[in-house]
């Protein structure tokens, strides 16, 4: 899963990427309101946290300039404490939900967590596919009770498919939301990470369609 931080203050800016690196998520940045734009509509995201005072241009506009391009993509607002009418602006031009600086990491993390969570459709915090449970809070996968240690590319891409149970992704797909913006992208490491994957997980979880992708069935 792979998420954009929108955000200009460096330090807040560093401790959000390394808080979702360690819970499994490539994470990309950009510092002014020009680059998350851009980023945001050519790229792919599961979810975007976005700071609405940005220099070059403010948050309120990026947001309104991706739903006019049709990004669905679900987006966190951080915003000033106490400016009640940032949050309702931002509410009205599109934003799934808001949190007030100051915050705790913790909070972004379980309302991101949220947010991807409804836009895939799932209603349980833990993601389960027979014997397998992959639970996002603590990026945490077990096999029939027992726990399955991934690398964090294998944790991603599982999560990307259990988060799309039931649907075919193309290795294309994966591919753009397993990596950050900036990695040397190579399509041909995803069998690599699909073969770990079933080895660790069982052969029978990630179904290969021929000439398509991958799926996992939502009825497993």
């Amino acid at each position: 899963m792979k998420v954009l931080i929108v955000e200009d203050e460096v330090l807040l800016a560093e401790q959000l990427s390394r808080a979702l690196g360690e819970a499994g998520y490539a994470v990309d940045h950009a510092a002014d309101g020009e680059r998350g734009e851009f980023l945001g509509r050519t790229e792919g995201y599961d979810a975007v946290i976005l700071d609405l005072g940005l220099p070059k241009m403010d948050g309120l506009t990026v947001l309104r300039q991706w739903r006019e391009a049709s990004v669905s993509t679900p987006v966190l607002v951080l915003t000033a404490r106490g400016s009640w009418h940032e949050k309702v602006q931002g509410i009205d031009g599109g934003a799934d939900d808001y949190v007030a600086k100051p915050f705790q990491i913790e909070e972004v993390l379980a309302r991101l967590r949220a947010l991807i969570r409804r836009s895939s459709g799932q209603v349980t915090p833990e993601l389960r596919a027979g014997g397998v449970v992959l639970d996002p809070r603590g990026a945490r996968v077990t096999v029939d009770g027992a726990p399955v240690k991934l690398t964090s590319h294998e944790f991603r891409v599982l999560s990307y498919l259990m988060h799309h149970r039931g649907r075919i992704v193309s290795q294309s797909e994966l591919t753009e939301h397993i990596y950050a913006q900036g990695f040397d992208r190579d399509s041909n490491t995803v069998e690599v990470f699909i073969a770990r994957l079933r080895r660790k997980l069982g052969g029978t979880v990630i179904e290969t369609v021929r000439g398509m992708g991958y799926r996992i069935e939502a009825d497993q």
